[in-house]
């Protein structure tokens, strides 16, 4: 079992950043490829960003592509969100989860049915 935390959110202004934490507990992270989610009311849970297991490779929705950065730090076992130029559109519970590299593959990423283990979410509102 992995038990994933995130932190880091807040309310911030349109034009601010801010920068998320995901610190996991119960196995090392080094076997799991990252994502990052969010989910706005009314809205399903959609992609964000993912990291494979030792950081060679970096994925984007293209609504964040340029503004966010993932990262990751496996001998802290934690991953990070960069999020600059935030907009009032990236309002939403961001949540982290992570996914075997076993099943990794260059598309299931982009999708929540690959990740095993989530996180409770952290509330990230930005004002106009």
């Amino acid at each position: 079992q992995v038990q994933l935390v995130e932190s880091g959110g807040g309310l911030v202004q349109a034009g601010d950043s801010l920068r998320l934490s995901c610190a996991a507990s119960g196995r090392t992270l080094s076997n799991y490829a990252m994502g990052w989610f969010r989910q706005a009311p009314g809205k399903e849970r959609e992609f964000v960003a993912a990291i494979t297991w030792v950081g060679s490779s970096t994925y984007y929705a293209d609504s964040v592509k340029g503004r966010f950065t993932i990262s990751r730090v496996n001998a802290k076992n934690t991953v990070y969100l960069q999020m600059n130029s935030l907009k009032p559109d990236d309002t939403a519970v961001y949540y982290c989860a992570a996914g075997s590299r076993s099943y990794y593959s260059g598309s299931n990423i982009y999708t929540p049915r690959f990740y095993d283990y989530w996180g409770q979410g952290t509330q990230v509102t930005v004002s106009s």
